[in-house]
């Protein structure tokens, strides 16, 4: 189903997220006074539109404010593209498939008409995954969002099976009258598919407790250019290689995913989040790696460094609470190079209860304490955080993040040098960036990194992109040179091909491609996602 949000921003027009004038003045102090942009309006946009090389055909949608709003994702050179109005290409038609019959009948004409076909779902990818370019080719956006809702359901099994399309808020709420949950909450949850959650290997905020998309993703229904591929719901098999995996992380090159099979369970009785602190950063790494490997069964561990730690408490509202909260933790000691954790626990009041006692002891032996309130106060408002990236555009600031994982014997080297490597990368223009990390996603034997950093923008389009270009490079160079991941749950995209080859290496390379021409044997799929194969 459509709904109504930003053209050139995140989320509802309707929602906005102001700065205190307490942290637009640090902001300052950070970066420089930022310079309000002058944005085109979607009316301009729309008349400097290109015309379709597609004639008008039934189910094509060329209208042009149609076309623009599925152009680009939600990367910052998206935002700046569609911001300054500066689009290099346009989808030429738009077409809403409702099932697999219509997905394929639509991939028989491509191939038929050599069409480039670019899989859309919420269009949230910040990787360039549904970013279109300039091509020989007419370009068709396919717009998954009528193939949705609650297709079938095994209650004995906990198997559920949605269309591809189907929006997160949308699909918790069909499984809410069960008494079921997926459990799988990425911060894009309201506007992200179930389809894209697959194609990008999302994971969710609750994943230690639930797993990633991977452990969630049961099987469904693909449609690839030379046929259909069902992948069946086994719990577990040994029938050879597991050709989930192939669809999983897929990002669309093999077909288009159409019907996504996942495993449910029963809805907790209480979700809660408890916040923690503790005195530095060695026993933050500490107590998030003890947690990891406690076994206890959290929903979710969230481990902030000192600057973001620092950053948070200084741009939270001047309110009572809030002025409470710094003042509670100068009392107990904890001073400013103090690290805040989050922890979820998920279950039974009883189960609950025996939990946050072993985390409370283990908090403590790593001389931490507790934060009253903090916990779900940040559960609450965890969606509403991507609205200030619009609050911040219009202050004349960029902002953009990036994640990877790695070892815990990495991971200390790796976090101590991503955040410098940003905050120097744009001392040859004069200009400063503020840039702090926090774990957001730990498991036993490592953790993800997750790095949000701040940036003036410049009074030209193109040399704000040529800045944020810069520190992508310089921040993708750093994570392969400690031996992180080049993504952990954005995905690959347009953004990190060219960094695939330095964790697949050569064979893994060439088996990749050997998989795409087999399905994709025309090229007709969205080429340059994934793989580093140039245009269509």
């Amino acid at each position: 189903m459509e709904i109504d949000r930003r053209w050139n921003g995140w989320g509802s027009p309707t929602v906005d997220v102001d700065l205190p004038g307490h942290a637009a003045d640090l902001l300052r102090g950070l970066v420089g006074p930022g310079t309000p942009p002058h944005d085109a309006t979607l009316h301009d946009v729309v008349a400097a539109a290109p015309a379709s090389r597609l004639a008008p055909e039934s189910g094509l949608s060329l209208e042009p404010d149609d076309r623009i709003r599925h152009a680009r994702g939600q990367d910052l050179s998206d935002w700046i593209a569609l911001r300054s109005g500066r689009l290099p290409a346009l989808p030429d038609a738009v077409v809403r498939p409702t099932d697999a019959a219509d997905v394929r009948s639509l991939l028989d004409r491509a191939r038929e008409a050599h069409w480039t076909v670019v899989p859309y779902g919420g269009g949230t990818s910040v990787v360039g995954g549904v970013t279109v370019m300039p091509s020989d080719r007419p370009v068709i956006s396919v717009d998954m969002a009528s193939a949705a809702g609650l297709r079938a359901l095994d209650g004995a099994s906990g198997l559920a099976t949605f269309g591809a399309g189907t929006l997160g808020p949308d699909l918790e709420a069909a499984l809410e009258p069960h008494g079921l949950t997926l459990g799988h909450f990425p911060q894009s949850f309201e506007y992200s598919s179930v389809g894209g959650w697959v194609a990008t290997r999302s994971v969710g905020q609750a994943s230690m407790g639930v797993g990633r998309m991977d452990a969630l993703f049961a099987g469904g229904h693909v449609e690839t250019p030379v046929g259909p591929m069902d992948l069946l719901p086994f719990p577990g098999s040994a029938a050879g290689p597991d050709l989930r995996q192939l669809v999983l992380g897929s990002e669309g090159r093999l077909g288009i995913i159409t019907d996504v099979t996942v495993r449910t369970v029963t809805r907790p009785a209480r979700d809660v989040v408890r916040a923690y602190s503790v005195p530095d950063w060695e026993r933050a790494l500490a107590l998030g790696r003890d947690l990891a490997t406690s076994g206890l069964g959290l929903s979710m561990v969230r481990v902030s460094t000192p600057l973001e730690t620092a950053t948070t408490l200084a741009m939270a509202p001047h309110d009572r609470s809030a002025r409470l909260l710094r003042g509670y933790l100068r009392w107990r000691r904890q001073g400013p190079e103090a690290c805040l954790i989050m922890v979820g626990v998920t279950g039974p009041d009883a189960v609950i209860q025996a939990v946050e006692g072993e985390v409370a002891r283990i908090v403590k032996a790593h001389r931490g304490i507790g934060v009253p309130a903090l916990g779900n106060a940040w559960r609450r408002e965890r969606f509403r955080g991507p609205y200030l990236r619009n609050t911040l555009w219009a202050a004349g600031y960029a902002v953009d993040t990036l994640e990877t994982a790695a070892e815990w014997s990495r991971l200390p080297a790796l976090a101590s040098a991503l955040g410098p490597a940003l905050r120097r990368g744009l001392e040859a223009d004069g200009e400063r960036v503020h840039a702090f990390i926090h774990l957001s996603h730990l498991y036993p034997s490592g953790s993800s990194l997750y790095v949000t950093y701040v940036f003036r923008q410049a009074p030209q389009p193109e040399v704000t992109l040529d800045r944020w270009q810069r520190l992508k490079r310089m921040a993708s160079d750093t994570i392969v040179a400690h031996g992180g991941t080049i993504s952990h749950q954005h995905g690959v995209g347009r953004v990190h091909a060219p960094y695939l080859e330095a964790e697949k290496g050569l064979l893994g390379m060439a088996a990749l491609e050997t998989l795409i021409q087999r399905f994709d044997p025309d090229g007709i799929m969205h080429r340059g996602v994934l793989l580093e194969d140039g245009p269509a």
